[in-house]
């Protein structure tokens, strides 16, 4: 069931490892330049900024003890410059890096959109779209401060850490080792939570993967959740994964704030442990009061970017699992592509074939059985027979959207397979069952076809269908705009407008699946008109339960567990009197019982 797969989690184990990050980071290759500018900015602001301790024991060794009011001025009014040089580097910073990094997520939305869009049938028909979408906005999105701000801050943290080794080195040798004691306790502290974190955060991204999937699922089928009142139903299960979110989202900020305590802890007592030996040194003459009063200043300046540091690692043990998502999708190779040497399909006449050909799902559950047949250019094709007899699966094979596990489809004697897939699809026509409706206007809609089109061939086409009556109806006309799916339309409008669309592209090839399967009789024998003139010179294709569509098609084929069984016009398997003939007949009844 949909649910079950929805609610069921996505499982992605990969060890950490640094290539996925370098590849995250080659999508900041086109901006070195800016990078390197900012980079040199928030050095010189780190450097003003670690200046300060430095005055300060100046102030206190030099000028305070002789009462050097002058040199306080001038001390104090070169610690206000070097802080308005750090306001403006950080400034031109934050701008900068801010800029770099919507660029690279939009290059990485642009290739994952670019990317999904080429994977086939097979992948949307195992995964809900919600869980999609989360790691096309959600996980991409959580990347954004790591890019903006993360990246940059680290290398300035390191270099702050390298200068201000060197400037407690400068004020005191002995100090600056007791310091660095701390150092080993930090990094056992990082080695024993980083697993945990990114573990954590993994489960996270999926716990919200499910609920979004849900939400899609939800909104997509409300009005049957109404119309069964399934409220509550619905509801609960809602809150079963809202608190699914809710407590992996606690698990994880427990152990991830576990990084900022223990780090502040660590520092505290390298703090304590310099002034414990700091005093002493005052004693014994070694160290002035303005040396130690920097010095500790100079320790808590130490920790700041340690602690940053590792606030960045664990940014990057957070991000790192929303990559693995994001590339793992990205990485999803397409069933359906374009193989070496793929030439571009000339113009078409239209002679379809299909040569022995098998196709599945599922090993064990075989669609199509060796089936073979030849189709001439303009022939009209009905596929009639019970449902799941592989009808749909011939349709979608001659438009490549999936591939046969034995056999060829050849058109004009060319195979598909040897084709680029575009060349292929541009020179059919689709009208699928479901008929799709984007947020649009109608005259943007059924363009959509032929994006060239003028508004006058736009129009034609609906007239050829017989849609533009109710269209002119509507408040703006052609141009009144409807809701996603177009839920303003009923469902015959919504089929009206698509074959319009299908027939605005002038296909050599048509497909109509269930095309007209929600038009009512009198609307249908006026499409029946227009198609007339449509199907002149074309080859069609025609899935329809209602027989009456299909009595005129050269061709009826009568497809049962994955064969043709039968095949001949209307009157052929009429007197053929076999399954068609059955099924004509049961149909008829039934028109007349009603």
């Amino acid at each position: 069931m949909l649910r079950n797969r929805i609610t069921d989690d996505e499982v992605l184990e990969k060890p950490f490892n640094l290539s996925q990050l370098r590849r995250l980071m080659a999508y900041m290759k086109p901006y070195r330049k800016q990078v390197v500018i900012t980079v040199i900015l928030m050095f010189v602001a780190a450097f003003c900024g670690l200046l300060g301790p430095i005055i300060l024991q100046t102030a206190i060794d030099d000028y305070m003890p002789q009462g050097d009011f002058r040199g306080l001025t001038m001390l104090a009014l070169f610690f206000l410059a070097i802080n308005g040089i750090t306001l403006v580097c950080t400034r031109q910073r934050v701008l900068t890096m801010s800029r770099v990094g919507q660029n690279v997520l939009y290059r990485i939305r642009r290739d994952l959109f670019n990317h999904i869009q080429k994977l086939s049938f097979n992948f949307y028909d195992s995964r809900p779209a919600g869980k999609i979408l989360v790691r096309i906005i959600n996980d991409v999105n959580s990347l954004g401060d790591l890019l903006s701000n993360g990246i940059i801050n680290v290398l300035v943290d390191a270099a702050s850490i390298i200068i201000v080794i060197a400037l407690m080195l400068y004020l005191n040798v002995t100090l600056t080792l007791i310091t660095l004691l701390a150092m080993p306790l930090m990094i056992g502290v990082i080695a024993g939570l980083k697993n945990i974190i990114r573990k954590r955060w993994q489960t996270v991204r999926r716990k919200s993967s499910n609920m979004n999937a849900y939400l899609h699922e939800s909104l997509a089928g409300m009005r049957v959740i109404q119309a069964y009142v399934r409220e509550p139903e619905t509801n609960q299960l809602y809150n079963h994964l809202s608190q699914d979110i809710r407590s992996s989202w606690m698990q994880a900020i427990k152990v991830n704030n576990l990084m900022g305590p223990a780090s502040d802890i660590i520092a505290t007592i390298a703090v304590v442990l310099v002034y414990l030996f700091g005093v002493s040194f005052i004693d014994s003459g070694t160290v002035t009061v303005g040396v130690l009063v920097a010095f500790s200043s100079y320790v808590w300046r130490f920790w700041q970017p340690v602690n940053s540091i590792m606030n960045f690692y664990n940014s990057i043990l957070i991000a790192m699992a929303s990559t693995e998502r994001i590339f793992e999708l990205m990485d999803t190779p397409p069933d359906i592509f374009d193989h070496d040497n793929a030439e571009e399909l000339p113009e078409i006449e239209g002679r379809v074939e299909f040569e022995n050909l098998s196709f599945y799902y599922e090993p064990e559950k075989q669609v199509l059985k060796n089936v073979s047949f030849k189709i001439s250019p303009g022939e009209t094709i009905a596929l009639v027979g019970p449902t799941g007899a592989g009808k749909s699966t011939i349709v979608n094979l001659i438009s490549r959207f999936y591939e046969p596990v034995e056999g060829r489809v050849l058109i004009d004697g060319v195979d598909i397979n040897t084709v680029t897939l575009n060349s292929l699809r541009k020179q059919m026509g689709v009208m699928l069952q479901d008929s799709f409706i984007f947020s649009g206007t109608i005259m943007d809609n059924i363009r959509y076809g032929r994006l060239d089109a003028t508004d006058e061939e736009v129009k034609e086409a609906a007239r050829l269908v017989h849609a533009d009556e109710f269209i002119r109806s509507m408040e703006k006309g052609y141009y009144t705009e409807v809701n996603e799916r177009g839920s303003r339309l009923s469902q015959g409008q919504r089929q009206l407008i698509s074959f319009a669309r299908a027939l605005l592209a002038d296909p050599r090839i048509l497909i109509l699946d269930e095309a007209t399967s929600s038009i009512d009789t009198q609307t249908e024998l006026l499409v029946q008109k227009g198609l007339e003139q449509l199907l002149k010179g074309r080859t069609s294709f025609v899935i329809a339960h209602r027989l009456s569509t299909i009595r005129n098609a050269n061709r009826i084929m009568y497809i049962s567990d994955g064969r043709i069984k039968e095949s001949g016009s209307h009157d052929e398997l009429m007197k053929l009197k076999g399954d068609y003939y059955d099924l004509y007949l049961s149909q008829y009844r039934f028109l007349e019982a009603m």
